[in-house]
């Protein structure tokens, strides 16, 4: 009884000691773990990143820690380190063919960091939905719409569709097209729309804004015009424009016809 009392008691130190060390590496590993995420995030080296950059490499760096940590605590515990890699890979393996779905977004996150397709506070359209681009992390993009929506969109379903990206370039074009009765000046309507692009003042001057009849339509002259602003001010130059040039026509009596159809009659008896 005394020698087995003994080999209990040797057992409960041995292993206690092993419980106790495990839980003070596991306590430790954590905070350091959430320290050095931190201190990379807030590092000057992290400013001159990008923050999509960041939120990928810190969720990435963060997997990457923990599975370091479990190792080592299994370690601890005499788990011989063939044997864990060994069920770690099967269990990647596993994992891998059960979440098919979550790898081809980590590929399609990396593929988005690498190739660049957008950055975070891009206007884009991917995947049939529209917003701003908010964060990109290891498996989803998150877009804010223009109504205070969120849209979280899967990475490999982004990278398999078509992306729009409005923000790309420093400049973008402004198609409009207006419609004016058949008996209209077309000089004077040219004249007029060309006024008040030139009093919107948020209209490039280069390249210059081009105005032209460019349809005989059913009911109306449809004049096309194409004016080059700054990828801010698209917005509000549409509807100042849209705007403008209505009251400008209605000042000037052209008229903007509807849809209308000739109807006659034949009373002619049979």
């Amino acid at each position: 009884m005394e020698a087995i009392l003994d080999t209990l008691v040797q057992f409960a130190v041995t292993a206690g000691g092993k419980l106790l060390l495990a839980i003070i590496i596991l306590v430790i590993g954590v905070k350091l773990i959430r320290w050095l995420v931190k201190h990379v995030l807030h590092s000057k080296l992290a400013e001159k990143a990008e923050p999509a950059v960041l939120s990928f490499v810190s969720s990435f760096a963060s997997i990457a820690l923990y599975i370091v940590l479990i190792v080592t605590i299994a370690a601890i515990f005499g788990v011989p380190m063939a044997s864990l890699i060994t069920v770690l890979g099967s269990a990647g393996v596993a994992i891998g063919l059960a979440l098919q779905g979550g790898l081809s977004n980590l590929a399609g996150g990396i593929m988005i960091l690498f190739f660049k397709p957008f950055k975070v506070g891009d206007f884009i359209t991917a995947a049939g939905e529209s917003g701003t681009v908010a964060s990109i992390d290891i498996f989803y993009t998150n877009l804010q719409t223009l109504d205070n929506k969120r849209i979280v969109i899967p990475n490999g379903t982004i990278t398999g569709s078509v992306i729009t990206n409005f923000s790309a370039h420093d400049t973008r074009r402004l198609d409009l097209v207006f419609t004016v009765s058949y008996d209209s000046d077309i000089e004077k309507v040219k004249s007029v729309i060309n006024a008040c692009i030139a009093e919107n003042g948020h209209a490039l001057p280069e390249p210059e804004p081009f105005v032209r009849l460019s349809n005989h339509g059913a009911s109306a002259l449809e004049f096309t015009v194409r004016v080059w602003v700054n990828s801010a001010d698209y917005w509000d130059v549409n509807f100042d424009l849209k705007e403008r040039v209505k009251k400008a026509f209605d000042a000037n009596a052209i008229s903007i016809p509807f849809p209308q159809m000739d109807v006659h009659v034949d009373n002619r008896s049979k």
